[in-house]
């Protein structure tokens, strides 16, 4: 048994659907006999035994995840490997991992290992043409990063979700080439009712009894904002971190797709219009900044893990406790503050509030109880080290640091914003405003560019261990008595002209 001892590696996502590009990472599934253990052979002596390895770099094992994965690079390569351990002694190495008899006495976490593959070569299967799909999805892939909605931890869509719903497209357009696929991508969407699901096939019940996507028996699956159902078993919402503020964002991102599809048909516009970068630090006047750091790069990279995974959680909170009154646009980029001596990550929240009816409520919005809530589930990590912190703060956008824009320049623009298609002032910035690409850098180009200089006085007074001093009208900082709780959430939004919102 020794002798023929042994484990199989098997790819899935976006790498064994053929749609990863430069810088992608690896999904890798390790399948392991019946008396190789997830928890102490994977990710104590596998993971020593990567330590040792000059190749690996950035090791990470997360157990406690949904889907428990270890992550590291080699060779400067990102990989996300999973394990499952199936009821065999010896493994195949031409092993069917959709064969019924390798799912018998299995846990929930190996079906849910094993998921990924099953999904993979469901799609591929399912799909009318591979080269049209493939082609299809590394080009919405690319719109949705550039969109900045690319992000499955944030409560956007992940690389899974949007294979599934590229594939549903070619599935309703069997004989369309990739630009029409594109172009009734966003047709679909943009008239797709949510919550109705996006399934590939019927769903199938199993023999195994683990439970399925079935709204109508679990009353979890009703809550589901944007459920994109998985074609393999056991049949599940893959789009479940996403939030009603999220999916809103998504939608009017459709939206402004298919306005820019329509264009291109028409001769209006150019291809390159569709992939122009969002304008995220220009869209709203209001941001919640999260900074994470620690005491080492190595540190920062378990940490900055850690805080990440429940990013979607403070987002929730957030529409939540303001009653769904305050959009909150997680930001899936990250920063570097380069003016901290210690190694850190900086996150970015856009803060709107919504419309109800025709007027907007003259309403503020507090984040003290919101943001001490979220503080209190991240202190609960068992490995809370010396170092380890993580600050809030609430920024104007004038008041933004200058190493979110790049080469540290920002564009001044004018402070109210018009929909470009009914030359109507808005508010908030509503999609519209990015749509047309050629009007908005024209509009760039007839403004100074002038280099944003940190306002020491203000992050002063965001970092001081004693009583800080507002630093615009209505917003307050919190517990002053403890300088890792860097309060911006007591958080009154305030419009450009200084009134309190």
């Amino acid at each position: 048994m020794v002798e023929d001892a042994n484990a199989v590696i098997l790819t899935f996502g976006s790498y064994r659907l053929g749609a990863h590009g430069p810088g992608a990472d690896i999904d890798a599934l390790c399948v392991g006999p019946s008396y190789v253990s997830r928890e102490e052979d994977f990710f104590i002596i596998l993971h020593d035994i990567l330590a040792e390895m000059e190749e690996v770099s950035e090791l990470q094992p997360i157990p406690d995840a949904h889907v428990p994965v270890m992550k590291f690079k080699f060779q400067g390569i990102s990989i996300d490997l999973l394990y499952a351990s199936i009821s065999l002694l010896v493994v195949p190495e031409d092993i069917d991992i959709s064969h019924i008899s390798v799912l018998n006495v299995i846990d929930k976490q190996t079906v849910q290992s094993l998921n990924g593959c099953w999904v993979a070569d469901q799609i591929l299967k399912h799909v009318p043409n591979v080269e049209n799909f493939r082609t299809t999805l590394r080009c919405l892939k690319f719109w949705a990063k550039r969109r900045g909605i690319y992000s499955n931890a944030n409560g956007f869509l992940g690389g899974v979700n949007w294979a599934l719903l590229v594939a549903r497209v070619c599935q309703l357009y069997p004989n369309a080439i990739p630009s029409m696929l594109v172009s009734r991508f966003f047709r679909v969407y943009t008239q797709w009712r949510w919550p109705n699901p996006v399934m590939m096939c019927p769903i199938e019940m199993g023999e195994l009894g683990f439970s399925v996507w079935d709204p109508r028996k679990n009353p979890k699956d009703r809550s589901h904002r944007m459920p994109i159902i998985t074609p393999a078993y056991h049949c599940m919402n893959s789009s479940y971190k996403v939030s009603l503020g999220t999916l809103q964002v998504m939608t009017e991102q459709f939206q402004c797709g298919n306005r820019i599809c329509e264009e291109i048909e028409l001769g209006k516009a150019e291809w390159s219009a569709l992939f122009e970068h969002y304008p995220f630090f220009e869209a709203y006047e209001n941001y919640l900044q999260v900074d994470i750091v620690a005491a080492d790069a190595d540190d920062l990279l378990t940490w900055k893990g850690w805080v990440e995974s429940r990013f979607r959680q403070l987002t929730l909170k957030i529409e939540q406790d303001t009653n769904g009154l305050l959009q909150c646009h997680p930001y899936p980029n990250k920063y570097i503050d380069p003016s901290k001596p210690c190694p850190n990550s900086a996150f970015f929240w856009g803060l709107s509030r919504k419309e109800v009816g025709t007027s907007k409520e003259c309403q503020q919005f507090d984040f003290q109880g919101t943001v001490k809530n979220f503080r209190r589930g991240i202190d609960n990590y068992r490995v809370r080290r010396e170092g380890r912190d993580i600050y809030f703060s609430y920024v104007c956008r004038r008041h933004l640091p200058s190493f979110v824009f790049p080469d540290g320049y920002k564009w001044h623009r004018p402070s109210r914003h018009f929909n470009e298609q009914s030359g109507k002032p808005c508010e908030d910035v509503k999609m519209c405003q990015s749509c047309s690409s050629e009007r908005q850098l024209k509009r760039k180009k007839e403004h100074e560019i002038k280099e944003v200089r940190p306002d020491k006085s203000v992050k002063q007074a965001f970092i001081s261990s004693e009583v800080p001093q507002p630093v615009s009208p209505g917003m307050t900082t919190e517990d002053p008595t403890n300088n890792s709780e860097v309060m911006s959430s007591g958080g009154h939004l305030v419009s450009e002209k200084g009134e309190s919102e």
